[in-house]
């Protein structure tokens, strides 16, 4: 069932996902802390609605770049830079350029998800719907390793060696991860578009390819409506940790230690309950039963708020996203042509995450134009009206896949 250089390959590309997401959890603590300390969490709003813009910007950068040299060198190349653009930051902040806080906010929400999606770009082009169900949560689970090892090394070396000297290992980390990202593609082969899709025919961004499919537009509304979920969550316990750890270097430690909690909670479930779950329940189950999850959490946070239920409620909702709605939202773009999985797939996953979290705190700041200071129990509100809102984009959305791949099975058969 699985050829020795297709496990060799997803060995490696989960270990350049291990580097990845290592130094993406220093990043992820430092630059939070650092803006917090130079503007204000009342002010994350406004660096979320700067990312989609810078976003974009990047993707058809991307787009150009893999139309011209394809998905093995673009990956390369998308990594590299990264890191010297890290590094760049970092240089910026130790000769006190407070804007480089803002920067490297916002460029951490970009590199990680280009990168991210090109990697499950590669699995669902490289496995077969079987072969995913088996491979999905372990491939999860040893990314996740770093993501463990990251935030606990941040707890540990925050205070000692102070937030912006920790961004120097989110730069070495994506060294080792373009190394095993070029072994994965050498051991599978890179996957190639039709004649049709060849250098970018149809776009380099993809948008024609996903607004002229009613399914891809389906996964796009049901990314939207978790991200806002994620942003009113993130907003509301970031807001918590400044009153209850106002110290910088404390604060960048507490995210640090919390990041490592939430890693070590979803590697137990990428290694025990996905794979058993994908195997034995049903896609429509598992995806209308997250969103539950998350309407009783965010009721939980607001009746009792506090940084430990905010802290729950986030860590609840990022330890499924990494895990479980992970490994069963991929399913998705597996029947897919190239297009729909690289181009179309970058837009939704990384352009509509970010979208989402832009946009809602966008609203976020126009409303407290108005209001000045919005009521924390607003937060949590939003949260559970989403999640309703999720439910019901997700069940058509299955219902769809359902038909896919019921047609899928059909050819499969009528081919034999």
């Amino acid at each position: 069932m699985f050829p020795r250089r297709i496990i060799f390959a997803a060995i490696s590309i989960s270990i350049a996902a291990s580097f990845l997401l290592c130094g993406y959890e220093f990043i992820r603590a430092v630059s939070t802390s650092l803006f917090i300390e130079s503007y204000g969490a009342e002010n994350l709003p406004r660096a979320m609605v700067a990312v989609p813009p810078s976003l974009l910007l990047l993707l058809y950068i991307y787009g150009r770049l893999l139309s011209r040299l394809g998905a093995t060198r673009t990956l390369a190349i998308t990594s590299l830079l990264s890191s010297a653009l890290i590094l760049g930051c970092y240089l910026a902040l130790t000769r006190g350029v407070h804007f480089a806080s803002a920067t490297i906010y916002v460029f951490r929400e970009a590199y990680i998800v280009i990168i991210v999606e090109q990697f499950w770009s590669f699995v669902n082009s490289t496995l077969t719907p079987t072969q995913a169900k088996r491979i999905n949560g372990p491939f999860c689970a040893v990314a996740s390793i770093g993501s463990v090892v990251g935030g606990v090394l941040v707890g540990r070396w925050a205070e000692p060696l102070g937030s912006q000297t920790l961004l120097l290992f989110t730069a070495a980390s994506l060294v080792p991860s373009t190394i095993f990202s070029g072994i994965a593609y050498t051991l599978a082969g890179e996957p190639k578009p039709t004649v049709a899709e060849a250098g970018g025919q149809h776009g380099h961004l993809g948008g024609r390819t996903l607004f002229r499919s009613r399914y891809l537009v389906f996964i796009a509304l049901l990314i939207l409506s978790t991200q806002v979920v994620s942003t009113v969550l993130d907003l509301r316990f970031n807001g918590l940790a400044e009153i209850e750890r106002p110290d910088v270097d404390a604060r960048t430690a507490f995210y640090g230690t919390f990041y490592a909690i939430l890693g070590g909670s979803a590697a137990v479930l990428q290694l025990i309950v996905v794979p058993f779950a994908l195997r034995f329940i049903s896609v429509r189950v598992i995806h209308l039963g997250i969103p539950m999850v998350h309407l009783l959490s965010g009721l939980v946070l607001t009746l009792r708020p506090s940084l430990r239920t905010g802290a729950l409620a986030y860590l609840l909702f990022k330890t499924f996203d990494y895990s479980l709605f992970r490994a069963a939202k991929e399913l998705f773009y597996m029947p897919l042509s190239y297009d729909e999985r690289y181009r179309a797939k970058q837009l939704i996953d990384s352009f509509g995450y970010r979208l989402a979290k832009g946009g809602s705190a966008g609203i976020i700041e126009l409303v407290r134009l108005g209001v000045r200071t919005m009521p924390g129990a607003a937060f949590s509100i939003t949260a559970m009206v989403m999640a309703g809102i999720w439910t019901g984009v997700v069940s058509n959305l299955t219902t769809q896949y359902q038909k896919l791949e019921k047609s899928d099975e059909t050819v499969s058969v009528s081919d034999e």
